[in-house]
């Protein structure tokens, strides 16, 4: 009977004691690691390289800035009419990149300008608007015109700021 009471009892169940001890082991020398790694004290780059990248970035600084100013064109808004006839607004504003100099003599342009603007953008079609490319080659058809318009090196560039189709 004594074997029989033996037999019913559960086994005893195993030390969780050996999993814990390996999880905390674990944590602590993952830490240890990434420590070692972000302090640089395993793989750190060699010194030399910093110094010469560092005088590398002072002779850049140093560097005067281009002579440049930039000249606002006032917001367009253009009615597009795509395929389906359905009337649909451009709302357009864009900054002007000329060289110091010529800046007053653009500012007398920009009625010509925003005509230039206004014509080339009405004649695009919406479906070339849409496609997620097209502000790559509007900006680069603009500024040849812009400069066609105000002459060759009076514009250096154009930065559209806004661009939203309605």
């Amino acid at each position: 009977m004594a074997e029989e009471e033996q037999l019913e009892e559960e086994p005893k169940k195993k030390s969780k004691l050996p999993l814990i001890l390996g999880v905390v082991l674990m944590l602590v020398l993952g830490g240890g690691g990434f420590f070692a790694v972000y302090s640089g004290m395993l793989f750190a780059p060699e010194e030399t390289h910093v110094d010469e990248d560092l005088s590398a970035l002072e002779e850049e600084a140093m560097t005067p800035l281009p002579n440049v100013a930039f000249v606002s064109v006032e917001p367009l808004i253009v009615n597009l009419i795509d395929l389906s006839g359905r009337a649909r607004h451009l709302r357009f504003q864009a900054q002007l990149e000329v060289p110091a100099q010529y800046e007053q003599e653009v500012i007398t342009l920009l009625p010509r300008v925003v005509d230039v603007l206004n014509g080339y953008l009405r004649a695009v079609d919406v479906a070339e608007l849409e496609n997620p490319s097209a502000l790559v080659r509007l900006r680069a058809q603009i500024l040849r015109r812009l400069q066609i318009v105000a002459g060759e090196n009076r514009v250096k560039d154009v930065l559209i700021m806004e661009f939203v189709i309605n």
